[in-house]
């Protein structure tokens, strides 16, 4: 009886925690890492791949290179103030796992993998700070 009586109480507990909604058990936090990086022009090298250019204002771009569109979940593996891993899905475009390493505030490492375009990738990367980013001229009036 005693048994039965627990098993009873497990079970009521069990369908209680999956009745509260994800969100609230697990609040969005911004990340450690994301101001880790000096904001400029950021030059992204992969082996066998074309340089990318990129202007960042912190480092969340690095984390969805394959993904750069907004919208994308985001699941934290890990966040420190000089490394960061995080897992997350584009609703019809792909997901991705990537881990940021800060060196220092001007250069970055990156391994990321996942699928983009119906397709997998994987490599390793550096991104490293080259400049201020350009203001584009206005013309005069």
């Amino acid at each position: 009886m005693k048994r039965l009586r627990f098993f009873l109480l497990l079970a009521a507990s069990v369908a209680g925690w999956a009745a509260v909604p994800a969100k609230a058990v697990q609040p969005a936090q911004p990340l450690l890492i994301t101001n880790a990086i000096t904001p400029g022009n950021w030059r992204i090298k992969a082996p066998g791949m074309p340089d990318q250019s990129l202007c960042l204002a912190d480092i969340l771009p690095l984390l969805q290179l394959q993904h750069p569109q907004p919208g994308c979940s985001r699941f934290t593996i890990a966040d420190k103030f000089d490394r960061a891993t995080v897992h997350y899905s584009c609703t019809g475009a792909g997901w991705g796992r990537t881990t940021v390493i800060v060196s220092t505030p001007r250069l970055v490492l990156i391994d990321t993998q996942g699928i983009a375009r119906s397709e997998p990738f994987a490599y390793e990367a550096e991104a490293r700070r080259t400049g201020d980013c350009e203001i584009p001229s206005r013309p005069l009036r």
